[in-house]
């Protein structure tokens, strides 16, 4: 079970216990409840509470972490840095929850991008998550309220997001991390666990940068953006 569709651990701690009760009750089957979680709204939740919430059935949390960069995410107006990402991330490690990292490629656009990669690389090896994706950044919204803040930013194409994630992965020094950038708004669709299968996840992305057409690459029509 997912719980809503935004950040539920936003909630008082006493709270999401009262959900976590309620679904444990009325809802047995379930095995496996999850959430998503702005690291800004874990500050306030101590290590205890947290583990509070996974005693009571919290197994997982989904962190938009989209940056490790902090000039990057200071231009998106993110609300957070390296570090207190780094904070939330450790604090649900110590607690028993598993998490799921979302890295945006192209957040950085191209004059950010290599200090993008290296410092989201940075993040994911000092947090070593459980799960660990990267989308491309779109907007299905429209560009107007992210160009506002970002003026100077110019979006990359395939070629320069298959370089940024080239430098991500390559950046990476991870044990036991399951890797996927199969959401609709990736092109080129890659699967596997690091450290493990980084040497062919960084084959199938060096085919794209040089044989595109060879890569397999997801049509544009079909990303749904």
């Amino acid at each position: 079970m997912f719980l809503a569709d935004g950040d539920a651990l936003v909630l008082p701690t006493r709270r999401l216990l009262e959900i976590l009760a309620a679904i444990h009750e009325h809802l047995p089957a379930v095995r496996r409840v999850s959430s998503y979680c702005l690291p800004r709204n874990l500050r306030k939740k101590s290590v205890e509470e947290l583990k509070e919430l996974a005693a009571a059935g919290l197994t997982m949390a989904y962190v938009g972490a989209e940056s490790g960069d902090d000039e990057v995410l200071a231009k998106v107006h993110k609300g957070e840095s390296f570090a207190s990402t780094c904070e939330a991330l450790d604090k649900l490690q110590q607690a028993g929850i598993k998490r799921s990292v979302m890295i945006l490629n192209g957040l950085g656009g191209k004059t950010l991008s290599t200090q993008h990669a290296a410092n989201s690389a940075r993040l994911a090896n000092a947090t070593q998550p459980e799960y660990l994706a990267m989308l491309v950044v779109n907007f299905p919204q429209g560009e107007e309220r992210f160009r506002a803040a970002f003026p100077e930013w110019q979006p990359c194409n395939d070629h320069e997001l298959f370089l940024e994630m080239e430098a991500f992965i390559s950046a990476l020094e991870l044990q036991r991390t399951v890797f996927r950038s199969d959401h609709v708004s990736n092109r080129l669709v890659l699967k596997g666990t690091l450290g493990a299968e980084k040497p062919r996840l960084l084959a199938e992305i060096r085919t794209a940068i040089a044989a595109p057409k060879a890569a397999g690459l997801r049509p544009v029509w079909a990303r749904g953006l």
